[in-house]
């Protein structure tokens, strides 16, 4: 089995998730958290990325969440949206995006909304530190940092206002015993007007 596709199953069977894009849908947004955190941190506090290459970044899809990357270089990046964009969006995101599609059925936009989520959540947290540690330049580095990425055809209108609330939902609510995310687009998790469908292995969605 691909070790992505492994990985969707896994998320699968540890959550309970009744259909394939909700698996993938978590398993995407819980590396996209990882891949923002480290590179936007660095960003705001170093002004520099780690390039963060496929080929140097290590992973492995048999271990539990959250998701532990080894980093195998050691080559910085300016750090600059646009360097941001290539290294993460580009490098990872992309080609991300495009495997789990086509593995089965899964919305574009649900993915890029997870992305531009990971990233705000990304922002929240630093945003957290610099009160906590005097460092306001951090958060207005990566608010700064952020707002060039969200200036893309991708990634914009992913998110609203200064809270970087989602247009999307990540369809945790799904699981049994899921509920919603703190910039989640709904208020209350919706009415299910159906059953979950056949599950992952048929690769079909529910309504």
């Amino acid at each position: 089995m691909p070790p992505l596709v492994a990985r969707v199953a896994r998320v699968a069977e540890r959550l309970g998730a009744p259909e394939y894009r909700v698996a993938a849908s978590i398993a995407q947004l819980g590396l996209a958290a990882r891949l923002w955190s480290v590179t936007l941190g660095s960003a705001a506090l170093y002004g520099v990325v780690p390039d963060v290459t496929p080929a140097s970044l290590h992973w492995d899809p048999a271990r539990s969440t959250p998701e532990d990357l080894w980093w195998a270089g050691t080559a910085t990046r300016p750090g600059t949206p646009a360097a941001l964009r290539e290294v993460v969006q580009d490098g990872h995101l992309v080609p991300l995006g495009e495997a789990l599609r086509a593995a089965g059925p899964v919305s574009a936009r649900l993915l890029w909304g997870n992305a531009g989520s990971a990233l705000g959540g990304a922002v929240r947290e630093l945003t957290g530190w610099a009160r906590r540690h005097g460092r306001p330049e951090v958060a207005g580095r990566a608010a700064e940092l952020a707002a060039g990425l969200l200036d893309h055809p991708d990634l914009g209108g992913v998110l609203d206002g200064p809270a970087l609330r989602r247009r999307t939902c990540c369809l945790y609510y799904r699981c049994p015993g899921g509920g919603l995310c703190g910039d989640c687009v709904f208020d209350r998790p919706p009415r299910r007007t159906a059953a979950g469908g056949p599950g992952l292995a048929a690769g079909r969605s529910a309504p």
